[in-house]
């Protein structure tokens, strides 16, 4: 049973690879933008089931749609004061970021989506992020190095920036991209293709 993700993120399509989880990628190509006074996990939510129905269409309209052909669609944001930091479009936006996350705990919302024909299944989780303070300096330094371009709220806690945070209380994966155990309990609900080892196949 193959899952589709419909994502062109590396980061979710590794953290899934490594699970032993058939997978083919389709990216969902929507519009992304943020609406006037939107909420963050209205617009995560919202974001995730675009994704996830726009594939699931295109695979039902090319007659790819067979049973057990799940869709997982997900959109990750990072938000303080109820503010929505998505991915810096220029050095000087992500210093900008990092300043307003600097010394402060932050939140990371991930809505996931899994969908078959018209059927949908939701979840959205939530991890606090607490930064370092981050020196003019450090700053530079790290918009220097450019592993921010790409990512929501303008930093990578799998790269250089895990230095920059000093404690995450919650999921782990979901700040990364995808919150795994909280996907791989959908999918089992759900009939689902599951890692390896949760199915009992040794990997």
């Amino acid at each position: 049973m193959t899952l589709v993700l419909a994502s062109a993120s590396p980061r979710r399509r590794d953290l899934l690879a490594r699970l032993g989880i058939p997978l083919e990628v389709i990216p969902a190509d929507v519009d992304e933008s943020v609406l006037p006074d939107e909420d963050p996990l209205v617009y995560v939510g919202r974001i995730a089931r675009m994704k996830a129905g726009a594939i699931a269409s295109k695979l039902e309209l090319a007659g790819a749609g067979e049973p057990g052909r799940w869709v997982l669609a997900a959109d990750t944001t990072v938000t303080i004061d109820g503010l929505i930091l998505g991915k810096a479009e220029s050095d000087d936006e992500a210093a900008r970021m990092l300043r307003a996350l600097s010394g402060r705990t932050h939140q990371v919302f991930t809505a996931f989506v899994l969908a078959r024909g018209s059927r949908m299944h939701e979840s959205i989780v939530k991890t606090d992020v607490a930064m370092v303070e981050m020196s003019e300096d450090v700053i530079a330094d790290y918009v220097a190095c450019r592993e921010w371009v790409g990512k929501a709220g303008a930093y990578a806690l799998q790269g250089i920036a895990g230095s920059l945070v000093s404690s995450i209380s919650g999921s782990v994966t979901n700040v990364i991209g995808l919150p795994v155990a909280e996907v791989i309990a959908l999918l089992r609900a759900v009939g689902g293709p599951l890692p390896r080892f949760v199915a009992g196949t040794p990997a």
